[in-house]
């Protein structure tokens, strides 16, 4: 895929580790589905520890742990990574809960949703101006939630918790001053402490998956903070070069390897009523993305 908007080297390169990200999470459920056997919940501590260990590793070839204290001396920087921690412990948990129960089409339906949050996002909290088109877009995508709730019964939950939490944490990451490595360990370790006391919990009820399932299950599980962390990395490389609305483009390959996968390899019900729903939200990512792309060109003439 070709980078858009990627007008200098350091541009080109932050859209090339985006668009790598949102294809490796793309195909993320093959591994989560893996793991149905063990608890949502134990997973995610378990991906917080791995992925921890694993960042710990890298800062430490880099020779920049010593960045990871300095961190927690400005109280902005401490605020900005504390409060993303906890909304991306809150995405993996809706995310990995969503994917293990059969709900792989609505969690794609969420990350769908998220180049739709940020834009909210910019003019709700960086009070930037939007353009009849991406209020327009926004008004289509809440008309398709509307009639999927009409279908459903009930809000989807599972698709707005994602949207949200994710939203919220890419406008924190644009505006972390922490290299990514750094600020991704600082996020898992403000949370580490938690992690670990519930899986030595776990452990010592004699319910806890390591110890107790196979060999394969054990080196999944020790394979998290790879799954976790690499993806993550290339994601925050990209959110500090590239600008939101570009990284709200490129979001899209993302949730459509998910909606593959969902309906061609899990097999998922996808009728004619969710149909609907999700061509209401395409619609507006189609005029979302029009409208991006003409404003591009025409500062690009300027």
């Amino acid at each position: 895929m070709s980078a858009p908007a990627g007008h200098t080297p350091e541009e080109a390169r932050g859209a090339l580790a985006a668009t790598l990200c949102y294809f490796l999470w793309g195909l993320v459920p093959l591994y989560w589905r893996q793991l149905a056997g063990v608890d949502p919940v134990e997973l995610i501590a378990h991906r917080h520890l791995w992925s921890l260990a694993l960042l710990l590793g890298v800062l430490a070839v880099q020779r920049r742990l010593s960045s990871v204290g300095a961190a927690f001396a400005s109280r902005r920087s401490f605020a900005i990574n504390a409060l993303g921690a906890v909304l991306l412990t809150g995405n993996w948990l809706v995310y990995v809960w969503g994917v293990n129960t059969g709900h792989v089409i609505e969690t794609s339906l969420g990350y769908f949703l998220v180049p739709l949050v940020n834009v909210a996002a910019g003019r709700f909290v960086l009070h930037e101006h939007l353009r009849r088109a991406q209020r327009l877009a926004i008004g289509l995508a809440a008309l398709g939630v509307i009639l999927m709730i009409v279908q459903l019964g009930r809000p989807p939950w599972i698709a707005l918790a994602l949207a949200g939490t994710w939203g919220g944490y890419s406008l924190l990451r644009k505006q972390s001053p922490l290299p990514a490595a750094t600020g991704l360990a600082i996020e898992t370790l403000m949370l580490a402490p938690l992690a670990l006391a519930f899986l030595a919990w776990l452990q010592f009820r004699g319910v806890g998956a390591m110890g107790h399932a196979d060999t394969r299950t054990h080196v999944l599980i020790m394979s998290s903070g790879v799954i976790t962390a690499i993806p993550l990395l290339l994601f925050a490389y990209g959110a500090r070069r590239i600008r939101l609305s570009t990284l709200g483009l490129l979001q899209y390959c993302a949730p459509s390897v998910q909606l593959v996968l969902g309906i061609w390899v899990f097999h998922e019900p996808f009728s004619r009523a969710r149909i609907a729903s999700f061509a209401f939200i395409w619609a507006a990512l189609a005029l979302y993305t029009a409208d991006n792309l003409l404003q591009q060109r025409r500062f690009a003439r300027a």
